[in-house]
């Protein structure tokens, strides 16, 4: 039986890229407008510091070398040195697998890689959903497991060697891989799936949903999965999650029904009954609430289909 990460993942298969190498000396600053649905920007500082910020409010952070953040809601953020000095004037050259931007900046370089993970449009949302706008996992609680594959990807973004391309893609896919399973094993996860995967008492109820997501999730049978009762269950999920499991639960098998509804057969019959509606009209009625389309309108559109 595949873990809850590895099931996550085929759920929600998420491509990376990386796009920009930012070599800076004081003062600089980096500016991300929203990105696109399904887009999760990415940073790792590996040397330096740098401040990150949501310009809409919010505290400001520090990461340090070895840090990374997603903004895992693809939202407004900046980052920057911290003097609040206006920034040195940045130039850009084309590497062989990313651009590279510069400056004449003094005091402590900063070397940064940025780039995005991108969803297809059905997962987007059980990711933005349960993820935390701003996701930090901290390199120095890491650095065993994250540096050699940042240094992969560091080695690659300036090597112009072939498959370059295609390296730093699966690098990025990886990195997202294991972003998500570090944030999962931290004591003070935020609010959401990684929260509730790092809850040794609920964990097996998310196991349990995320493996077979068909199987009759009552509330009763997901607390005595956790050896406790309907309202401890219930009222430990709503802390841990910041939603219900019968929330969770519809959003897994929407995720899953998108991914099926596009496959040879897939009709919308055989999927009702494979993500565990016994009532095809139910089934429709979620759907739709879910991604704005009918299962036949989601089938017809192929992979252009937006999810609402």
């Amino acid at each position: 039986m595949a873990d809850w990460l590895s099931r996550l993942l085929e759920l929600t298969p998420a491509s990376g890229r990386l796009e920009v190498r930012c070599l800076y000396g004081a003062p600089w600053r980096v500016v991300y407008e929203d990105s696109a649905a399904g887009e999760i920007p990415y940073h790792v500082v590996i040397a330096g510091a740098a401040v990150v910020e949501d310009p809409a409010g919010g505290p400001a952070e520090v990461l340090h070398a070895g840090d990374i953040v997603l903004m895992a809601h693809g939202s407004a953020h900046l980052l920057h040195d911290g003097s609040g000095r206006k920034p040195a004037t940045a130039r850009y050259r084309e590497a062989p697998n990313l651009t590279v931007s510069e400056n004449v900046g003094s005091g402590e370089r900063l070397d940064m890689l940025c780039g995005r993970f991108v969803l297809p449009a059905h997962a987007d949302r059980l990711m933005r959903a349960y993820l935390p706008a701003r996701l930090i996992v901290r390199g120095g609680e890491n650095a065993g497991q994250l540096s050699g594959l940042v240094a992969l990807m560091r080695q690659e973004s300036g090597a112009g060697a072939a498959g370059g391309d295609a390296m730093l893609k699966a690098l990025s896919a990886a990195l997202f891989a294991l972003v998500l399973r570090l944030a999962s094993e931290v004591q003070d996860a935020p609010v959401g799936l990684m929260a509730l995967a790092g809850s040794p008492r609920l964990a097996p109820a998310m196991e349990a949903m995320m493996s077979s997501p068909a199987e009759e999730w009552t509330l009763p049978r997901l607390a005595a999965l956790c050896n406790m009762s309907r309202a401890t269950m219930a009222r430990h999920f709503q802390d841990k999650l910041g939603r219900s499991a019968s929330s969770l639960l519809a959003d897994i098998r929407m995720t899953l029904a998108a991914t099926e509804l596009r496959k040879p057969g897939g009709s919308t019959e055989r999927v009702a009954e494979l993500v565990g509606y016994h009532s095809v009209a139910a089934f429709k009625r979620v759907f739709k609430q879910h991604t704005g389309h009918t299962p036949a309108e989601w089938r017809r559109a192929g992979p252009a289909a937006v999810a609402a």
